[in-house]
């Protein structure tokens, strides 16, 4: 059994199914201790499973002393999770030997069991409604409403009227504002034959949904699907081109390749367009417990696609100053193949 420690909220809560922003969360052989102070005591000792509950004021020194208590020689520590306060506090006085094991956490759950998948397939699914919440919305009131107001009620939206969390703030973004590819909100108002880009997501039990629409503001038929009409020619043009590049992706996404294969297949259909630069950002993530997870789907990774990895396809094109489009859906690899959430 390894020994390990860690700080980040979703790594422990992947460990014992509880969390809270002051944990230190100690696997030590067979024994795993959940650290924290008096605040979070309670919902700890109920919601915090296969671990001991231990209240201190003091996080660091009690992690200190169990470690020598059990006489720790080494630990793993993914260097990402800890300030360099924390760990100059932590390893001072300590023998144990401190590993650095980047991502750790991370790279266990890259591959998600059945049950996580049914979460995130859930979380999907009420992202898809709030989506059609906004839809409705935007078709009645969003006239000339700007860009901040229907940013506000994306959040409104999305969260079901704060039953649901998001998996991150929305981005809602009209016409040349839809180029930054993390656009924030402005005064801009929405007019008849805008474009507008919305990536927004919810949480179910945690775990992240993540989708990105782009659509042809048109106040009788508004809608987030993916079948879009536009008024301007160009528009439609990019719009369907961006469609395609992340059609022909998910279709060809296949386990057993690598995932910089699967970036291809959209970058180049994009490319070959004559777009290339336009796309500045790579073709995907992992999502679960966090909204960037592994693996990365990026020209660069050499990560090979398995079962039940989780992960998006949102190729984009983004023209400064006149209008920007991505296309994101998250997709699960079954039976060898890419399937939509």
């Amino acid at each position: 059994m390894e020994n390990f420690i860690l700080t980040n909220e979703n790594a422990i809560y992947y460990e014992c199914g509880f969390s809270c922003d002051n944990v230190i969360f100690l696997n030590l052989g067979k024994d795993k201790f959940f650290i924290t102070d008096a605040r979070y005591t309670i919902e700890a000792l109920e919601y915090a499973s296969k671990c001991e509950v231990i209240e201190t004021s003091n996080l660091i020194q009690t992690t200190i002393e169990l470690l020598k208590k059990h006489k720790i020689k080494k630990i793993n520590f993914d260097p990402n999770d800890f300030t360099f306060s924390m760990y100059k506090a932590l390893t001072n006085d300590l023998k144990t030997k401190f590993i650095e094991k980047p991502n750790f956490s991370k790279l266990k759950r890259i591959i998600k069991s059945d049950e996580e998948v049914k979460y995130l397939k859930k979380a999907a699914m009420l992202g898809k409604e709030g989506f059609k919440n906004l839809a409705k919305f935007i078709r009645k009131n969003g006239l000339n409403e700007k860009e901040n107001f229907l940013h506000f009620k994306a959040i409104e939206k999305m969260s079901n009227v704060g039953k649901l969390d998001l998996s991150f703030d929305p981005i809602f973004a009209i016409n040349e504002n839809a180029a930054k590819p993390h656009a924030l909100p402005t005064n801009k108002k929405l007019k008849l034959h805008d474009l507008l880009l919305v990536d927004a997501g919810v949480k179910y039990k945690r775990y992240c949904s993540d989708r990105t629409c782009t659509s042809h503001v048109d106040f009788e038929n508004l809608n987030f699907k993916r079948e879009q009409t536009f008024k301007k020619k160009k528009h439609q043009k990019i719009y369907d081109l961006v469609y395609k590049a992340q059609t022909t992706a998910i279709k060809k996404a296949r386990v057993g390749m690598k995932a910089s294969q699967i970036d291809k297949f959209a970058r180049d259909v994009i490319e070959k367009a004559g777009y290339g630069k336009y796309f500045v950002h790579s073709t995907g993530h992992g999502v679960g417990l966090d909204i960037h997870e592994f693996p990365n789907i990026n020209s660069r990774s050499d990560v090979i696609i398995e079962e039940n990895m989780i992960f998006t396809v949102e190729p984009g094109i983004y023209l400064p100053d006149e209008f920007g489009v991505r296309i994101e859906d998250t997709v699960v690899m079954k039976n060898k193949k890419a399937e939509i959430l």
